[in-house]
């Protein structure tokens, strides 16, 4: 494999498979010599003109705030907060199992350093026109018929692993030596077999 690889990684704060992504490539970055950039990508948006039932459309109202507030820390802090901000929302979400809202965001921000007010930004929709940007950033790598989460490496794009549960150490490391393997390959489209497991948070 090269060396200094910059990788980019997309996500919704609220889709769990993105999460355990997102735990195996921080376990790629202490075996590997890659970096990331963390960025934003909308569930919301990407399913605003399909027909989806009353519970998922709710949830969607949620994606969008998860992603203001991060937007909103972005715009404080710059892109360096993405990631600190994505570890301290989602692990309530996925993990503590918290009502995605004020108080959930509210110890996020505080976690990370950030102050309360922030927390306002979950029903700011002025925040949206950055999130769909950079969600469209990653669609046009990648294209239309995937969800979250995106990797890149270079010009080279692919939809997820979806791994559960997340492997570490250099079990990561090959996993990633595998899938930028074959994405790299210039024909190369798809590997899918059926899910037999939901997302194990270890």
């Amino acid at each position: 494999m090269m060396a200094n690889q910059e990788a980019q990684f997309w996500f919704d704060p609220l889709c769990p498979w993105a999460w355990m992504t997102s735990r195996w490539i921080l376990e790629v970055e202490k075996v590997r010599d890659i970096s990331v950039t963390w960025n934003l990508f909308s569930l919301a948006h990407l399913n605003r003109d399909k027909e989806v039932p009353a519970d998922y459309k709710a949830r969607l109202a949620r994606s969008w705030h998860c992603t203001r507030v991060i937007a909103a820390a972005q715009k404080v802090k710059g892109s360096e907060i993405t990631l600190p901000l994505y570890t301290a929302t989602s692990s309530r979400i996925h993990l503590k199992k918290m009502e995605v809202g004020r108080a959930l965001f509210v110890e996020a921000l505080n976690e990370v350093g950030l102050p309360d007010s922030l927390a306002d930004a979950m029903n700011d929709e002025s925040y949206d026109q950055a999130i769909i940007e950079s969600h469209e950033k990653g669609i046009a790598m990648v294209g239309n018929d995937v969800g979250t989460p995106i990797i890149a490496i270079g010009s080279v794009a692919f939809f997820g692993p979806v791994i559960s549960p997340a492997p570490k150490g250099e079990e990561a490391g090959k996993l990633w030596d595998g899938v930028v393997g074959v994405a790299s390959y210039p024909g190369f489209f798809e590997i899918k077999r059926s899910r037999t497991v939901g997302p194990i948070f270890d």
